[in-house]
């Protein structure tokens, strides 16, 4: 028990008194909460007896009324969040507020206590816990042993004694297996139930006969079929044994007997096998359950790459419209979202400012009725959070639409709040003129934005720039200028916009097909060229569109010579020196000029499929901003494999729209610790690439993956099931996609299997080529199939180099306990291999193809 491991750490009084917190918070308290547009709702909050969750009553959503305890971010006293900033000064007692921060977008459960003691006892109770859980290794969740199945049975029992008289009937056993997506024949479930009722009162299962029967029909078959192989078919593993199936299978070099032994100690439950050293089929069950059993290398939970290299030679981890909480026109623009963005391991964050009333600059979405923050509360939360995590360096990218009197206060804050942070005075570029490596730029924050020409009056305090990179701002026919348009039109636009652009994050992946449209009755006409005299690069852009709304010119693309187009009138802005002189090596600017070339999603498209390789040397000096089109309003977001492929280092994503395409970008960026900086790939780094050829490497080894899909375990319902917990159990198939180049891109599933969520068999292979492991992502969706279609279950994403070899378990992400059971070879490959059946038997030992 978590809290039993930290309890057993502190001092008598100290442990005396976290008892108390926790008495008083299971006996509960009433307490008002918050809401943001009407009053409070008084309800009665209380800890659960597995010191889990925060439960309330009475509330309409029932058994949902909760939030456990390893979903909550951090614990805030006082009246800090946006809620309490509503309600007006002295409505309530500082002393009796506080909030909690919890899940994937951080947000707020604001109570009042009555009391300022009570509030502390609250405050106290769950800062222990929540600090426990953060010290936690994040998979020892998932290390869930057999000598530890009465933690689990608790739960399990106590929902299906629906009489509550503290046994289960034979009809209660065959409910919970419906519900646990067990369809076992009930003559077999007959038999273990008797097996297991051992007691004086027959017909009902206690508590620790319950326990009996969850192992029996736990007990795997796949598993235990292993296990006997490599035992000789004796019920255990010796010392021997073990190290020859973690040699062979796992592929571990060098396993002494000292290691078995203490895999032995760690895992085998029965003490009489541990006396023997051998482990028996629990004790390796407990082992696969394990994270060493887990398919993600444990070594990439860490840093593992070179961290020395120029910037450029990175992928960084950027956010678009950091401070979002939802859509472009109408959503809430949150300090809070900056916290949660950095310690989910982004680099790069975004800073609209505008000026804002008594000299205060702000924070929003221009022309729109997203809410606003202040500039300065923005830049003393990225203070606070943006080293929490790693060290590795952060860049702000400014939107600048302030007038040169608040870009001066915006400056005073980036120096007053940054300190030393924003010094990068005693960090030098080598000779050759490359940026600075993330390892040299540890600790520090780098600003982005617009930078003064160096033949400006050096005593000016101000000047004129390009004001081209009006990167995120939307079209004139998305703004809502001075509150003409009330929020209902803004709505009605929101909702045509959504219905129109057609480009939703869906699980289907054919979504991510780029089809933004140009604003209705507008006919657009725009050409310009822009020449860098320094890299001999220019682009010329062409885009005309009919009122139709569909693009009918291409964008046209011209890099390393040509002749140039039509010039036109440059859009300026007024400048602030102080701010200029923040930027050093991330300055802002169109097209093809030095540092940060910002482009959008529809523009770099463009360029990426006329002109890749260019692009990619272009990418191998300077950095390039990929940036979502300004009609996705619903803030959804486009696949970034594409310009990864390129070579784009900073490709910002919607972080508040949580799917498939973040699902990508946690699992492109988990393979180096999460830092936010991953190495590309050597070849993208120099030399000619094209990463849209059907050979990109020719004459390079490839890889092949032999990628056997053996079982599934726990497999929930789809979460949107019509049918609920009383429909019909599950029918689930798995499927593999692997994403990379497009020439990698492919996706197999395996067969059906029918009437089973608990432990499905499915024991198919898949076989895929990847010519470029390295830019490749695995994953691994498992669906349920319907006679009208398939319901999504779950998904995880891996990068093909964080893959472990052998039999491994794929979880699920955001599940505890859902996983498929699978193994993994990879295979090298010289010249154009097909798929061979030698080459599948060559990955296949003898058990495994038994």
């Amino acid at each position: 028990n978590l809290y039993l491991n930290c309890n057993k750490n502190l001092s008598s009084e100290n442990r005396n008194q976290l008892e108390k917190c926790m008495s008083s918070m299971q006996m509960g308290t009433q307490m008002l909460k918050l809401r943001g547009s009407s009053k409070g709702l008084v309800r009665f909050f209380y800890l659960d007896e597995h010191k889990s969750c925060i439960r309330w009553r009475p509330s309409r959503k029932n058994e949902k009324a909760k939030i456990s305890i390893d979903s909550i971010r951090e614990v805030c006293e006082g009246k800090q969040s946006e809620i309490f900033q509503r309600y007006a000064e002295g409505s309530f007692d500082p002393n009796c507020c506080f909030s909690l921060y919890y899940g994937e977008h951080m947000e707020s459960l604001d109570l009042v206590s009555t009391t300022g003691e009570e509030a502390r006892t609250w405050i106290t109770g769950l800062k222990y816990l929540v600090a426990g859980i953060s010290d936690e290794d994040s998979l020892a969740k998932r290390q869930r042993t057999r000598d530890q199945y009465p933690f689990h049975c608790t739960q399990t029992f106590t929902e299906a004694d629906k009489n509550g008289d503290g046994s289960l009937s034979i009809s209660e056993v065959l409910q919970l297996l419906h519900k646990l997506n067990v369809n076992l024949p009930r003559q077999k479930v007959k038999q273990m139930f008797k097996e297991a009722d051992t007691d004086d009162t027959q017909g009902t299962l206690g508590f620790e006969e319950f326990c009996s029967f969850y192992k029996m029909m736990s007990t795997r078959r796949d598993l235990y079929l292993l296990m006997l192989s490599y035992s000789n078919h004796k019920d255990h593993l010796n010392t021997d044994d073990l190290a020859r199936f973690l040699e062979t299978e796992q592929k571990m070099t060098k396993v002494s007997k000292d290691h078995c032994l203490d895999i032995i100690s760690k895992f085998e439950p029965c003490s009489e096998n541990q006396k023997q050293g051998v482990l028996g089929i629990d004790g390796f069950t407990n082992y696969m359950r394990s994270p060493a059993g887990d398919i993600f290398n444990p070594d990439h939970y860490s840093v593992n790459q070179d961290m020395t290299q120029p910037l450029c030679n990175y992928f960084i981890a950027s956010s678009h419209n950091t401070y979002l909480m939802g859509d472009q026109l109408m959503s809430q623009s949150r300090v809070d979202m900056y916290a949660w963005v950095l310690q989910s391991g982004c680099r790069c964050v975004e800073v609209d400012c505008w000026d804002g009333q008594d000299g205060e600059p702000i924070v929003h979405h221009g022309y729109t009725l997203t809410s606003k923050i202040l500039f300065r509360d923005v830049i003393e939360t990225i203070n606070k959070y943006a080293f929490v995590k790693n060290d590795y360096p952060v860049i702000l990218s400014i939107e600048n639409h302030c007038s040169v009197p608040q870009q001066k206060k915006m400056a005073q804050y980036l120096i007053e709040i940054l300190g030393d942070k924003l010094d990068v005075s005693n960090i030098k570029a080598d000779e050759s003129g490359q940026l600075p490596s993330p390892e040299a730029l540890r600790g520090k924050i780098l600003v982005k934005g617009k930078k003064l020409p160096p033949n400006i009056d050096e005593n000016a305090e101000e000047g004129d720039v390009s004001d081209e990179d009006s990167a995120d701002e939307m079209e004139d026919d998305c703004k809502l200028i001075n509150g003409d348009q009330v929020e209902n039109m803004a709505k009605k636009k929101l909702d045509n916009l959504m219905k129109e652009s057609k480009i939703r994050d869906r699980e289907d992946p054919d979504s991510f097909t780029i089809t933004a449209l140009p604003p209705a009755g507008k006919t657009m006409d725009k050409t310009g060229s822009k020449v860098n005299t320094e890299s001999k690069y220019f682009v010329s852009a062409s885009i005309s569109t009919t009122h139709r709304g569909r693009h009918r010119g291409q964008v046209k693309c011209v890099l390393g010579g040509g002749q140039r187009q039509r010039p036109r009138k440059k859009k300026t802005m007024k400048l602030s020196r102080a701010l200029s002189d923040l930027v050093k090596y991330t300055r802002s600017v169109g097209l093809y000029d030095i540092e940060v070339s910002s482009l959008s999603e529809t523009k770099a498209h463009q360029v990426m499929q006329q002109k890749a390789s260019s692009f990619i040397q272009f990418n191998q000096r300077q950095l390039s901003r990929i940036y979502p089109s300004s009609y996705r309003v619903d803030s959804s977001n486009f696949n970034p494999q594409p310009f990864w492929n390129a070579g784009c280092q900073l490709v910002a994503l919607n972080y508040q729209s949580e799917g498939r395409v973040l699902q990508l970008n946690r699992a492109k960026f988990y393979s180096n610790g999460n830092c936010g900086y991953i190495l590309k790939p050597a070849f993208m780094c120099e030399g000619a690439f094209n990463p849209n050829v059907e050979d990109p490497m020719p004459g390079q080894m490839k890889k092949q993956l032999v990628l056997k899909v053996i079982s599934g375990q726990q497999l929930p319902k789809p979460k949107d099931s019509m049918l609920g917990d009383r429909g019909e159990i599950i029918d689930p198939f798995v499927e593999v996609e692997i994403i990379g180049l497009p020439v990698d891109c492919c996706k197999e599933q395996t067969r059906v299997v029918d009437d089973n969520g608990f432990n499905p068999m499915w024991e198919e292979t898949l076989v895929f080529m990847v010519h470029m492991p390295e830019l490749a992502l695995v994953r691994f969706l498992v669906w349920d199939h319907d006679p009208i279609g398939q319901d999504f279950i779950g998904q995880r994403t891996i990068a093909f180099n964080s893959m472990m070899p052998g039999y491994r378990h794929v979880y699920l992400e955001g599940m505890e306990e859902a996983s498929i059971f699978v193994h993994v070879a990879v295979n090298d490959v010289t010249g154009k291999v097909g798929v061979t059946a030698e080459a599948i038997l060559k990955s296949c030992s003898p058990q495994k193809c038994s």
